[in-house]
């Protein structure tokens, strides 16, 4: 059988370790709060953080919260496609993540729905997101293709 004053020790022991342990958690945890990351900052992986020049493509991928190239890559398009082939890849990603039609009670075991809410949101945002990209371009253009005004008649100097 073990004395008292040995638990005790082992007790005091173990007490010390732990505390310090957490003394050295919470030093720890002060230093990485007053650090703040960037990236802790914007709360995003993809990049959305650091869209910060102020451009049209900036300012597209804040409000949408993702990239160009995310949105090219979950919809699997190149740079330059056309619109066309960009919804022809989102309606097949949209309809292969969507939940199936509701069949018939049949007997036997029946396979669980394979099918994300989660994906085909990101396939909708994906398409959002090309379609805003794909505006800029319009809407730059057309108040520089506006026809110049005329100028006011000259007055007549009828003195």
């Amino acid at each position: 059988m073990a004395s008292p004053k040995v638990l005790v020790q082992i007790f005091v022991t173990g007490s010390r370790i732990l505390g310090k342990a957490f003394f050295e958690a919470g030093r720890q945890a002060v230093k990485n709060a007053k650090q703040a990351p960037q990236a802790a900052m914007g709360g995003d992986a993809s990049g959305v953080g650091h869209a910060n020049s102020g451009s049209a493509t900036d300012n597209l991928t804040r409000q949408h919260r993702m990239t160009l190239d995310e949105a090219q890559l979950i919809l699997n398009v190149k740079r330059d496609e056309e619109m066309e082939s960009i919804l022809k890849s989102y309606e097949h990603l949209f309809k292969i993540n969507s939940p199936p039609e509701p069949k018939p009670a049949t007997s036997g075991k029946q396979t669980p729905p394979a099918y994300s809410h989660y994906l085909q949101s990101k396939i909708v945002r994906a398409r959002e997101r090309l379609e805003a990209e794909l505006k800029i371009p319009a809407e730059t253009v057309e108040p520089t293709q506006q026809p110049p005004t005329e100028p006011p008649p000259p007055a007549s100097n009828q003195s």
